[in-house]
């Protein structure tokens, strides 16, 4: 396959990834900040959530203050944001329309579609008044993409490189989630010395729980671990579950599995690097990854992430910067 195809059928599926993500993570923001909890708290949300994307100092440029309106307006539409789900869709539309020929036409219809229906999302003050239909609709339009995909394309190389960019971009994001919302839950643990019990206690709950239906894992957790819902079991089930969609785990072993079917002959040290991720969190332990620091575990695995992204660049896809 050529190099420039791989790279548009790669880059359509981390777009729709990563509208997916965004979705997803402004989502369960809406839903925390309508628990009771102080300004401050709240605004610490918000600057998680764009944290996770690396676009506070982009925000901060534009914006003299930081409101909700303005971090879903910024996240979700503004055209002028790189990462906003309206810039993903449109570039992972582009990406589908420069390999049409390659896509079946269901595959290319859906992505059209997608586009065009966007347009009329966010027509008025609906995303304002309402935001969640919206996240739900982009929820929906991804799922729809790799339902289609899956169910209509020849299992050859443009679908392994299509399923190779969802997983990678989606390792990324859980990866990103977990770290932010962990660290998160800890500063506001430790500022409270364990005042108000109950209340906390409730509290923990839905925050817990938002969490995890923000990647549609509550209904798994439940059927998993059958009790309370705790901060270790969160991050066990997020990160090392391998029968967990959306899990560290289950995102790498799709990426080996991937990699496997395009290998060639400069890829063996790329394929050994993902095997090395996969093999770390097949053998751990959320006891000791607990111990010694979820959050440096995280950046280790970011940073290896983004590393194994510039490999599969490198061996199979354009330039970086061509």
């Amino acid at each position: 396959m050529l190099s420039r195809t791989a790279d548009h059928l790669f880059w359509m599926a981390r777009y729709t990834e990563r509208a997916e993500n965004t979705a997803r993570m402004l989502d369960v923001n809406v839903q925390t900040a309508l628990l009771p909890q102080s300004a401050e708290d709240t605004e610490r949300g918000w600057r998680a959530m764009l944290g996770i994307s690396e676009l506070q100092d982009d925000f901060d440029r534009k914006y003299a203050k930081l409101t909700a309106r303005d971090v879903i307006d910024f996240m979700a539409r503004d055209p002028a944001n790189p990462s906003s789900i309206v810039s993903c869709l449109a570039s992972a539309r582009e990406n589908a329309r420069a390999v049409r020929g390659t896509l079946t036409t269901e595959v290319w219809e859906t992505h059209n579609t997608t586009w065009l229906e966007m347009q009329n999302q966010l027509r008025g003050s609906r995303l304002k008044s309402d935001p969640s239909p919206f996240f739900e609709w982009v929820k929906y339009r991804s799922h729809l993409s790799r339902g289609v995909t899956i169910g209509t394309m020849l299992k050859d190389e443009a679908f392994y490189f299509i399923r190779l960019g969802t997983h990678l971009e989606r390792a990324d994001n859980t990866a990103r989630i977990i770290d932010v919302k962990f660290h998160g839950a800890v500063s506001d643990k430790d500022s409270k010395d364990d005042k108000d019990g109950g209340q906390d206690a409730h509290r923990d709950f839905y925050y817990w729980a938002a969490i995890l239906r923000s990647v549609s894992a509550f209904e798994i957790y439940r059927k998993v671990y059958r009790d309370v819902i705790t901060p270790a079991r969160v991050a066990e089930l997020l990160m090392l579950r391998p029968d967990m969609p959306r899990s560290l785990m289950g995102c790498m072993e799709e990426v080996v599995a991937n990699l496997s079917q395009v290998c060639n002959d400069n890829s063996a040290a790329t394929e050994r690097f993902a095997g090395r991720l996969h093999a770390q969190l097949k053998f751990a332990s959320i006891e000791d990854i607990l111990e010694q620091g979820l959050h440096d575990y995280l950046d280790r695995f970011l940073a290896d992430i983004n590393e194994l992204g510039h490999r599969v660049s490198r061996d199979f896809l354009l330039p970086i910067g061509a």
